[in-house]
Parts: C-alpha cells; sequence; structure tokens
C-alpha cells in the first residue's frame, strides 16, 4: 500500500527548516568558512563516491548563495593508496603518515590535482562558474619545508599567504585546494590535509573550520559511538591527545582543529561526511551534528 504525502505537512516542515536556518544565515553572512572534504569521507564503505561528491557540492554552493565564503581544503589518501596498488609501488607510514619518495610525490601530486582537485571543482560548477581549482604552490599560497627526513617529500607548514583565496573569495568565487605545497626553491611537499586545513582556517580567520570524515565525531572512546563528545575546549582535546584518548587517524584531525581555534578560527567542527547534508545539519539546525571545538 502506497503512502500518501500531506502536501500542506510536507510544506510546513521545509517552512519550519528555512524559519530553524535563518538567523544561522544572518549570522554567518559574509563569514569565511574552510571546508575540509577528506578522501575517506569521498571513498568509506557504503558510500557512492559520485553521489556523495553531488551532494557535498550542492551543500558548498548554497553556503556560497546565502552569503557565506567557502574554502574547500581536500584529501584523497584512499584515492592515492589506490593508485599506488594499480602501480605496483608499496606505500609505507611512519606515525600515520606517508613516506613520500620521488615517484610516490609524483602519483600524490597526479591523484590530488589532477583527479580529486578536478572532480571537486566540476562537481562544484554543475552549479554555475564557481569554482576554481589550486593547489598550495600556487601564488606561494603554503610554503613548506621537509617535516622530517625519514618522510622525504611529505612536508610541513612553514607559512600561509591567504591573498590568492582572499582575491578569490571577494570576487564570489570558491577556491578548492589541493594540499601541496612549495619551499623557496619550488621543491614540491606532499601535506596533511587536516593541517592544511587548520593551518588556512587561521591564517584567514575563519568563522568556521568543518572537517569532514568518516566518523560521527571525537569519541572519548575510540571503540564505542556512545562516547562521541559534542562539544569540547582546546584545552580538553589536547589533554585528550596527550593521555592517548585520541588515537592513529583523528590525531591529526584534532590538533588542526586546536590549532585554528587557538590562532584565528572562531570554532572547529568534526563532522561525519557519510551524513548527508552533514555540513548544512551543522552550521544551519539548532541541533547540530558532530563535535564543536571551542576556545579554553
Amino acid at each position: 500500500m502506497s503512502r500518501v504525502v500531506d502536501p500542506r505537512s510536507a510544506a510546513e516542515d521545509i517552512a519550519s527548516v528555512l524559519v530553524e536556518a535563518l538567523p544561522y544565515i544572518r549570522r554567518f553572512a559574509g563569514a569565511v568558512v574552510v571546508v575540509k572534504y577528506g578522501g575517506n569521507a569521498m571513498a568509506a564503505d557504503g558510500v557512492d563516491e559520485q553521489q556523495a561528491l553531488a551532494s557535498f557540492a550542492q551543500d558548498i554552493v548554497l553556503l556560497r548563495t546565502v552569503g557565506m565564503l567557502p574554502v574547500v581544503v581536500h584529501g584523497g589518501g584512499p584515492q592515492i593508496a589506490a593508485m599506488l596498488s594499480r602501480l605496483g609501488i608499496a606505500s609505507t607510514f611512519v606515525d600515520g603518515l606517508r613516506v613520500t619518495d620521488e615517484a610516490t610525490l609524483e602519483i600524490v601530486r597526479m591523484v590530488l590535482q589532477g583527479k580529486v582537485n578536478s572532480d571537486l571543482v566540476a562537481a562544484i560548477n554543475v552549479h554555475g562558474p564557481l569554482a576554481v581549482g589550486l593547489s598550495g604552490a600556487d601564488a606561494r599560497l603554503l610554503s613548506a619545508e621537509a617535516q622530517s627526513p625519514e618522510l622525504g617529500f611529505a612536508g610541513a607548514v612553514t607559512a600561509v599567504d591567504t591573498t590568492i583565496v582572499d582575491q578569490l573569495c571577494a570576487q564570489g568565487l570558491i577556491p578548492v585546494v589541493a594540499t601541496i605545497g612549495a619551499d623557496d626553491d619550488g621543491q614540491q611537499y606532499n601535506i596533511n590535509a587536516d593541517t592544511v586545513a587548520g593551518a588556512l582556517a587561521a591564517a584567514l580567520g575563519a568563522e568556521k573550520l568543518v572537517m569532514l570524515t568518516d566518523v560521527e565525531g571525537l569519541r572519548r572512546d575510540p571503540s564505542d559511538p556512545s562516547t562521541t563528545v559534542t562539544s569540547i575546549s582546546t584545552d580538553e582535546l589536547e589533554a585528550m591527545v596527550a593521555d592517548g584518548s585520541v588515537t592513529m587517524g583523528m590525531v591529526p584531525k584534532v590538533l588542526a582543529a586546536s590549532h585554528a581555534v587557538r590562532h584565528g578560527a572562531k570554532a572547529a567542527h568534526l563532522l561525519d561526511g557519510r551524513v548527508p547534508h552533514a555540513l548544512l545539519l551543522e552550521l544551519f539546525t539548532d541541533g547540530g551534528v558532530g563535535t564543536m571545538v571551542h576556545a579554553s
């Protein structure tokens, strides 16, 4: 038996959502929001990558349409790993960071700039001429240096020059940043996307840093989803890292969130990017989703 939908009830539901969103739309008009779209969120089990990409693009365009200034930073770890495997190049990690020799760096650049970045830009531009793809090496956006000799061309951010991002946002465009940086000699480096998102959000003085990943937020017990934290201060967050409560891939995410809030961003959020429209739920509803990181 088919279910009959009351058109009036459906319209009232939509109107209720819009009314709830209105004060947030007013509050965040003109505000910079840095959104880190993780490779894990794009390629998580059970997620249709193209559908997820299209949904994410809609959310980003909606933010821009209501007057916010979104800046997208993307990772691509699973996609890089898949390409390296296809080419028979072994991956080595030290403390969760990919060891990047010259051959690996070439593949990283190809995947991040040639595949992931261009796919994101194309998905956003379905809705109009809005997105511009960049790497951190463009206009000296991200200055970098080797993080450590054993990691090869895995880089650390030494400086952020937001000039190109500021100019694009001022023109109503949406920067989409691949996390490749360069040093003074032009040597390029692969930089952790969480680290880049945190550094860029801090440098821009962003209203929000939103990190989309493949878990529902920060858990006090990594194995127990019921321990997900809804709100936490930077002091509490760093204490959890110090005592080992935060492990593996969550460490760079929470450190990036803490760095952003301590150095210029007003708040940071860790969200499950597998949830449809999680970005909008966090920004435009009273309840929100995921974990919010605030100043101590």
